[in-house]
């Protein structure tokens, strides 16, 4: 029996191609865990059909990442904080302050995403990366300020 591989399988194959394996290997393990469609002319045309809208939506994110690196770049994010003596923070600025500081400028951002090259604990200027995607990062510009505290 003629099966086309829906995923990489060790002894077996690479995601896509077609191989020849026992009737019943394929009928009652393959096919059923959907890790193989039978080889035929439909299937062969829906899998290429999925592989190239695949590919399309990998190209379009890559697109909007470089689009959104380039934003980034030119952006100086300010941090409003909570201040002490020689102004020290009250805490420190962590990657959720930043995520929801982008998300404010409405630019969502994994907080996870983002990587902090040192703690930040003092008033300044600093420098974040966000990774987008595997092949694009921003630097972010972060300067944080003290919290205007409200007049009585």
């Amino acid at each position: 029996m003629k099966v086309i591989l829906m995923e990489d399988l060790e002894n077996l194959g690479q995601k896509g191609e077609v191989v020849e394996v026992r009737d019943g290997y394929g009928r009652n393990f393959l096919i059923p865990r959907k890790m193989a469609v039978v080889a035929n002319a439909g299937n062969a045309r829906r899998y290429e059909e999925e592989r190239r809208q695949q590919s399309r939506k990998i190209e379009q994110a890559r697109t909007d990442a470089a689009s959104l690196a380039a934003r980034l770049e030119d952006l100086e994010l300010v941090l409003p904080a909570r201040v002490g003596e020689e102004d020290r923070l009250f805490g420190t600025i962590t990657t959720q302050h930043v995520a929801d500081a982008l998300a404010a400028q409405g630019i969502p951002v994994d907080r996870r995403k983002i990587a902090l090259r040192e703690e930040i604990r003092m008033t300044g200027v600093y420098r974040a990366t966000v990774k987008l995607h595997p092949e694009h990062t921003a630097e972010l510009k972060l300067k944080v300020v003290p919290e205007e505290e409200p007049a009585a």
